[in-house]
Formats: structure tokens, sequence, C-alpha cells
């Protein structure tokens, strides 16, 4: 807190939340448009003006200093809120316009979403996307995006959250790999394939994404002869013949319809779990989330037809 008689400068705040986010001066300016110098200035007024050190300063970087972090606890929460209301305040009455923020899982974003995304933008040109794909949960609640697609419910509070669909796994290879290597004729055959996995030590976006090295024969773990932290990446090396692998439907689909996989064991169905559309309850009523709302379950609705 600022000492008695003082006020914080809300200008410099903003820089100091920058600087703070981005552990530079230099990296700071470049998200600013402030050169090095000029950010270093304001953080030494700002630090001057409190009678206190904000940051730790070492070669490798920033680091907060015990008041920086309460500090920046505050204008976090601050600029979160500002955020929302300038959202608020300058989206248009008679049409949805504005910057819509939008996060989802990697696979999901750019094997699904995007390729609808153009439709969106034709029919509602005041509204610019900023897609943000990214398998870790932002924080809705602080503006790091205006709304969710999800693969599982969240966690946050004071969420608006919708479920759009569910969303199954089944078995996929390659022609030239079932040609080579034959076609498992039961899940117990798969213990003699070469299976492909989602990446080791990698958080998975999706439940029991790895359930093809359960054996059933109590063989133990079925070994991967590739593992990748990529939903394309995984796509991709059925696609070329390295092996077998569970892919969820939204990416399969458009594939098998072209030849490129063959669904295999279509009686055998891996993990299925709800995607859910999620956003502030502070932008309930707001025209470009509600529109884009809409849009997404129609889209839902027409890929599940």
């Amino acid at each position: 807190m600022a000492p008695p008689g003082r006020h914080l400068d809300w200008d410099k705040l903003r820089v100091f939340h920058a600087v703070a986010q981005a552990g530079s001066f230099t990296r700071a300016g470049e998200q600013l448009n402030l050169s090095q110098s000029a950010v270093s200035r304001q953080i030494s007024a700002l630090e001057e003006s409190l009678s206190v050190a904000l940051f730790h300063r070492h070669a490798r970087g920033l680091i907060l200093t015990e008041p920086g972090e309460a500090l920046y606890e505050t204008a976090h929460d601050v600029s979160g809120k500002l955020a929302i209301a300038e959202a608020l305040i300058g989206e248009s009455r008679d049409k949805p316009s504005g910057e819509l923020k939008i996060t989802t899982t990697v696979g999901f974003g750019s094997l699904w979403l995007t390729p609808r995304l153009g439709e969106f933008l034709e029919l509602y040109p005041e509204i610019n996307v900023a897609l943000q794909v990214d398998d870790h949960e932002l924080d809705l609640s602080m503006r790091e995006a205006d709304v969710g697609i999800r693969m599982r419910p969240s966690t946050q509070p004071d969420l608006v959250q919708r479920r759009l669909m569910r969303m199954h796994h089944h078995i996929y290879a390659s022609q030239a790999y079932v040609q080579k290597h034959g076609v498992p004729q039961t899940a117990a055959d798969l213990d003699n394939h070469r299976l492909i996995v989602w990446g080791a030590n990698v958080p998975s976006p999706v439940p029991e994404v790895n359930w093809l090295l359960h054996s059933e024969t109590g063989a133990g773990v079925r070994r991967a002869v590739l593992r990748v932290n990529s939903v394309q990446g995984l796509m991709i090396s059925v696609e070329t013949g390295v092996g077998i692998a569970s892919l969820p439907d939204y990416l399969a689909r458009d594939p098998c319809e072209s030849g490129l996989l063959t669904r295999i064991l279509p009686d055998v169905e891996g993990p299925a779990y709800d995607i859910y559309f999620v956003y502030p309850e502070e932008l309930r009523n707001t025209k470009r989330i509600t529109t884009f709302r809409d849009f997404i379950v129609d889209k839902v609705a027409e890929w599940q037809f």
C-alpha cells in the first residue's frame, strides 16, 4: 500500500504489472511499446514513491520482493477488473463488436475450432478473434481469455458453464499399417501391436488418455513405440503408418472420410468426457460472448448430425 498522503500512479502500476509478468524490463517494454530505459525509469520512480524495492535484480532477470508480491496481487486483480469494464463499456449496443479472446486445448482449437472461425468472422465482421490454444487452463476470471472450451468441468469459481457435447475416443490405424501388420481382431491382440500414446510426464488435456496401455490379458502395461505430447502429432503418426492410437472423434472424423485413417475394433471404446463452454459471470450479457456461444452450439449440432 502507498504511504499516507501518497497516491499510486496507475500508469506506473500498469508498467509494474507488465514487468512482473514478463520478468524483465526488455520484454515488458516490447509488450507496452516502450523502451527498456523508459520502463526502468517508471519502476524506479514507483519504488522511490513507495520507499521500497519491488524487484530483486539479477543477471537472469527480475524477481519480486515481498512488497512487490503484495503489490502485484492487487495490480493483477485491478487489471482484470478494468479489462472487463473496458470490454463492457466499449461494446456496441447495436451489434456484437470488439476483441473476443478464446482459449481451448491445442488439439481441439487447431483441428476442430479453427476451420469454423472463418464463418464466424464473416457473420460478425465487427468482432476480432484472438485464439490461444493451450493444454493448461487459463484464468478466465482474470481475463487471460474471455471464453474457454474445455475438456472437463471447470474448477474456477464465478464461471458460467454450458455443456456442449459428449466426446468419445476410438482406436485408429492407417491402411498402410494394417496392410503391413494386420488388423487386431480383439482388444487382447493390441498386446502385439505398435502403440502410440500421449507423451510421458506431460499433463494430458483429457482424462485417461493412455487407456490403450492397459492390457486385458493380465500381461501388465503394454509397451508404446512412440509417445507424443501433441494430439496433432498422434494423428499424423497414425496417418503415416507408425502405429495404432486412441484418437478423439473430433480429430479423427474428417481424416477417416478422406481414407487416411481406419477405425479398428469398432466395439471397443476409450474414455468419454463432456466438453464445456465457459465464461466469466461478469460477461454473461456481453453480445460478442453470447453470439459466439450460440454459433458454437449450432456448429456442434451440425457436426454431430
